[in-house]
């Protein structure tokens, strides 16, 4: 026997927050229609029908009518709480797309919901932004609770948290799993895989999915770094390109990081240009120097405490021709515009990926074969957890971004199954136990045997 839920799918972006409900419901045994979904980006359009078959254009905030559903998805607009935002939360017109959600589920009350956003949401205006959400929707009715996952715990090499907020109406909301933060970072999560206390058998059936798991064999040529910018990376690296995995390319920050000038971007600078840079770089935070100056200038004196060599006055003259450096007023400071290089950032491919972003996705690189590259998009939306039966659009850019904007489908899928199994389940079971018997008293007081049997989602009573 197989239920039916009915849901709608709000923001749905390129449907993954979809596939992964007809993917636990069809592995929980319940069958699934979608009756209305919604998104306003024209290319995430796109990517939905082509795998969907509708299109769901339509702007939420001038839809008023729905058909019947039992379950709302709703992966909302997550720009207002993120850390990369702004975080105006309900102060943003974005932020108050939630209360569209709000507005519907009020009207039509159904059984679930699952809200998804980023996890700066939990912590957004000292929390008063999520007890804000949580306490409208338990004025509806519901009973609600939230999970922070990462994506990396759920075989999606990817470095991603996220918050899943449930619902049931007029229910205890049972969840089995918990909120776990995973590893912050690649070298942490493989500190996290290596101290798994397994047998070999166990560690190769549970040993989590890496980045170089999900490599094209055979990448088109024109994801490969341009001979210029190769040519820059081999002044770093010689022949060695595997050196590169890991490494960010920023001018501001040390660490495991490649700068302009040790790349040569603005003019070949000599050793001691480097390393009287890298040094700059490194030391110019510290509390030493104070911290009203937030690392943004030092003067001579200061800096000659960590650079020794004799050649201060040659090396900032050369620093500041070719552009690398700025002075005023007795003050030095590293110039450091946004460097647009082709890649921003080199995965390690035994590791995870940082997070996808709609900006960057298309500037994230790997070392493959020796070979520095781009992740193409078919790479990013199985960084995401996307089947390879999923279609993509022939248009790079728009993946590029629908991925960074989109949902891990296994961590979804994980967190209904959760919910479908503790909740779902339990109610409908409940509700419709297949083939029973009641007794129903007629006008003429006789009484006669009811069968109530299942019909999609309708029960159908028939007197014997």
């Amino acid at each position: 026997m197989s239920h039916l839920i009915k849901f709608i799918d709000l923001f749905a972006g390129t449907g993954g927050i979809r596939l992964a409900m007809e993917q636990a419901c069809l592995e929980s045994g319940i069958k699934t229609e979608c009756v209305f979904s919604s998104e306003i980006d024209k290319n995430a359009c796109a990517s939905y029908e082509l795998n969907f078959g509708v299109n769901p254009y339509s702007d939420i905030r001038e839809v008023n009518e729905l058909p019947d559903f039992n379950f709302l998805l709703a992966g909302f607009p997550c720009q207002s709480f993120s850390y990369a935002g702004k975080r105006k939360g309900f102060g943003d017109t974005r932020g108050t797309l939630f209360f569209d959600v709000e507005r519907i589920l009020n009207q039509k009350k159904p059984d679930y919901f699952l809200l998804e956003n980023v996890r700066g949401l939990i912590t957004h205006d000292k929390g008063r932004t999520y007890q804000t959400i949580k306490e409208k929707l338990e004025a509806i009715g519901y009973s609600v609770d939230y999970l922070l996952l990462n994506s990396s715990n759920y075989d999606v090499p990817q470095n991603r948290v996220r918050i899943y907020i449930l619902g049931v109406m007029n229910k205890e909301l049972n969840l089995t799993l918990n909120s776990d933060l995973g590893a912050a970072d690649t070298h942490k999560f493989k500190l996290n895989t290596e101290n798994l206390q397994t047998s070999l058998f166990e560690e190769e059936e549970r040993k989590p999915k890496v980045v170089k798991d999900i490599l094209e064999e055979n990448p088109n040529s024109k994801y490969t770094c341009s001979p210029d910018f190769t040519s820059k990376l081999k002044k770093v690296v010689r022949s060695d390109f595997t050196q590169l995995n890991g490494y960010r390319l920023i001018d501001y920050r040390g660490g495991k990081s490649l700068h302009s000038w040790e790349l040569g971007v603005k003019g070949i600078c000599t050793p001691n240009e480097i390393n009287f840079m890298n040094l700059l770089i490194s030391n110019r935070r510290k509390k030493i120097f104070g911290t009203h100056q937030d690392g943004k200038r030092l003067t001579r004196e200061q800096i000659e405490t960590f650079y020794h060599v004799k050649d201060f006055n040659s090396v900032t003259s050369s620093l500041i021709n070719k552009g690398y450096l700025s002075c005023y007023d007795g003050q030095y400071n590293p110039v450091c515009g946004n460097m647009s290089f082709e890649v921003f950032k080199f995965l390690d491919p035994d590791g995870i990926s940082i997070t996808l972003t709609a900006s960057d996705s298309n500037r994230l690189g790997i070392v493959q074969n020796n070979i520095a590259r781009r992740i193409t998009p078919r790479e990013c939306a199985r960084l995401q957890g996307y089947p390879d039966t999923y279609k993509l659009l022939d248009n790079d850019s728009a993946v590029y971004k629908q991925m960074g904007n989109g949902v891990s489908v296994p961590v979804v899928k994980s967190v209904l199954l959760d919910f479908i199994e503790h909740n779902v389940k339990k109610q409908l079971t409940n509700s419709s136990s297949g083939q029973f018997k009641a007794a129903l008293v007629l006008p003429s007081q006789k009484r006669a045997t009811l069968n109530c049997r299942e019909n999609g989602d309708r029960l159908l009573f028939i007197v014997d």
